[in-house]
């Protein structure tokens, strides 16, 4: 009697053992499963996620990447600040004390030839070995980079603007138009100096700031993106669609 309870309730822990396994292996499945599907819907919902200008890439690429792009984000606070202080300078001699080029360079030059003749004159009374004036010499490879980078992108807005005047996109008329008459007033407003001035401080400013707060600032351009939109879909239905378009030319393939 005694073997047989022993073998029953061996048995039963028996059973007991394989319902206990079942019912954990169903749940680590489960929650492998729901582990494969949260990244699944993690990254289905940061597909969604709007990007200023459409863009896939940070910031730091979208700006070309590379040491520029390091100036404008201020990964190195000392070079950017310098830059940005030599700027300033510039701009405070130029255009607020009405420092001409020509003559700064003028100065510069008569004070430093000044200094190293006097300095190379006195210094045999007083015993010190000449000044160690360096050799300058420019390199052609980057201003051949520069001129070929400025000529490609000259070309570029050539064909652009020729693209335009044949008439066949509306819309992107319209867009320089309207470019070109903001551009205008603003000239009219300062003097050009100013106004590149104004362009490089922003540019070391709302893209750092933009990556610092672009989960904020992505949403409200999303709405204003949607506003425009459907503004411009009314403007097109009542006026543009009823302008005459020229002659669209085919593409030999």
């Amino acid at each position: 009697m005694a073997d047989e309870s022993e073998s029953k309730q061996s048995t039963v822990e028996s059973v007991m053992e394989k319902i206990s396994e079942k019912i954990h292996g169903h749940d680590s499945s489960s929650d492998s499963d729901s582990d494969h599907k949260k990244p699944g819907s993690a990254s289905t919902v940061q597909s969604k996620i709007f990007r200023l200008f459409g863009r896939e890439r940070p910031v730091h690429h979208v700006l070309g990447g590379g040491k520029p792009a390091d100036v404008f984000l201020w990964r190195n606070k000392k070079i950017s600040a310098g830059v940005l202080g030599g700027a300033t300078a510039i701009w405070v001699l130029f255009e607020l004390i009405e420092y001409h080029l020509l003559t700064l360079i003028c100065h510069i030059s008569i004070l430093c030839l000044a200094l190293l003749f006097l300095w190379s004159s006195v210094r045999t009374f007083i015993h010190k070995t000449p000044p160690r004036i360096p050799e300058v010499h420019l390199p052609e490879e980057p201003f051949v980079q520069v001129a070929s980078a400025l000529t490609i992108e000259f070309n570029r807005a050539l064909k652009l603007l020729r693209d335009i005047a044949s008439g066949s996109n509306l819309k992107e008329f319209l867009m320089v138009i309207a470019a070109c008459w903001v551009l205008s007033i603003v000239g009219s407003w300062c003097h050009f100096l100013t106004l590149f001035y104004i362009s490089f401080v922003l540019l070391h400013t709302v893209p750092v700031l933009y990556e610092k707060y672009e989960e904020k600032v992505d949403p409200f351009v999303e709405k204003a993106m949607i506003e425009i939109k459907k503004q411009y879909g009314v403007f097109d239905a009542k006026v543009l669609s009823k302008i005459p378009k020229g002659p669209l030319k085919t593409k030999n393939v």
